[in-house]
């Protein structure tokens, strides 16, 4: 199957570009292409707001970016979202078919790396995520790992899963949730959990393929991610309210979860594997639960107008940890002091 290339206006970007046309415009990021033998990255869905933090990230640190999106008129939505010198320094664009294997495969080739974001988008956040989504989703991540593995160059898959692919168990448990955890699927599709039973679906899937096939995968699992102008947060906040009264609902810059991805797959040269939980905060008082809600334009979704817990000062015991993620950032910038030192 022909893989689609989207007409951009000039300067041409569906061209690879030139180490001097790179070294012209790596000063819109002031970033140092002394870094310019790092490899192709390829990030799928980059019309979603996560998609476009990863792909500046990248261009940040000095790599050649490829983004997929689905449909051609996906490209308006990128390009609000990314800016027109972030997309001037792409290596290409191109439109994807998500399902199909050899669109995939097409999309990936001469990519040492492919950042899956997203299997669909609703940039406008009409649809929702219903039970039809959950098939669609474990679908796509499993061609999108089969499509890392066929394609011979593809070294690295870094896969963007969800905290609630974790939080939600059959039972109460004073158990601190990290990344060993697993959502209960019962419990989701009883609850009609929708999100998070597709997210538990995906990442499973990934991780039996990755494992079948020798595919390098790490997937990093954010919070409520937060945004200037995030369409829609219901999906992710369905079970708010018990999210709240567990100590589980956690937030996350999307800017910071773009870096963190980043920073992830920088890692896997010294060692990061499994999976990452990333957020910056977890909500601990009725004071930030309505804030969270006024942010979102959704007033009483968590609280319900009642309060949480015995009185409205008290806060809530954290039970998610992101320590793991926190250690590789730690570690990552002791290494870049050293090597500035250097």
């Amino acid at each position: 199957m022909k893989m689609e290339q989207v007409e951009v206006p000039t300067p041409p970007m569906l061209a690879p570009i030139s180490a001097k046309e790179q070294n012209c415009a790596a000063n819109v990021f002031s970033c140092s292409f002394s870094v310019r033998e790092k490899k192709l990255i390829c990030v799928t869905s980059g019309n979603s707001h996560l998609g476009s933090c990863i792909v500046k990230e990248l261009l940040s640190h000095g790599y050649l970016v490829r983004v997929t999106i689905q449909h051609q008129e996906d490209f308006e939505d990128m390009k609000d979202l990314m800016g027109e010198e972030a997309l001037n320094l792409l290596e290409s664009v191109v439109v994807t078919k998500m399902s199909d294997l050899q669109s995939l495969c097409d999309a990936f080739r001469g990519c040492h790396a492919v950042f899956h974001t997203s299997s669909f988008i609703d940039p406008h956040g009409i649809s929702g995520y219903s039970e039809q989504m959950v098939f669609l989703e474990t679908e796509v991540a499993r061609s999108v790992v089969e499509a890392c593995a066929k394609t011979a160059y593809v070294k690295r898959c870094i896969f963007t899963s969800s905290l609630v692919a974790s939080i939600w168990r059959n039972q109460n448990t004073d158990r601190i949730i990290d990344e060993s955890c697993w959502s209960s699927e019962e419990f989701c599709r009883e609850n009609k959990l929708w999100l998070a039973l597709g997210k538990t679906k995906a990442e499973k899937v990934a991780w039996m393929k990755a494992k079948e096939l020798k595919v390098n995968l790490v997937t990093v699992c954010p919070g409520l991610l937060m945004a200037p102008t995030f369409p829609n947060a219901i999906p992710y906040l369905k079970g708010g309210q018990k999210m709240l009264e567990q100590g589980c609902l956690a937030i996350a810059e999307v800017k910071k979860v773009a870096k963190g991805h980043v920073k992830v797959y920088e890692g896997m040269d010294h060692g990061a594997s499994g999976r990452y939980f990333c957020f910056d905060e977890v909500v601990r008082r009725v004071e930030e639960a309505i804030e969270l809600e006024n942010g979102l334009k959704m007033p009483g979704f968590l609280l319900g107008g009642r309060h949480v817990g015995a009185v409205q000062d008290e806060e809530i015991p954290i039970k998610i940890s992101n320590s793991k993620l926190s250690a590789l950032l730690d570690i990552a910038s002791q290494r870049l002091s050293c090597n500035t030192c250097n």
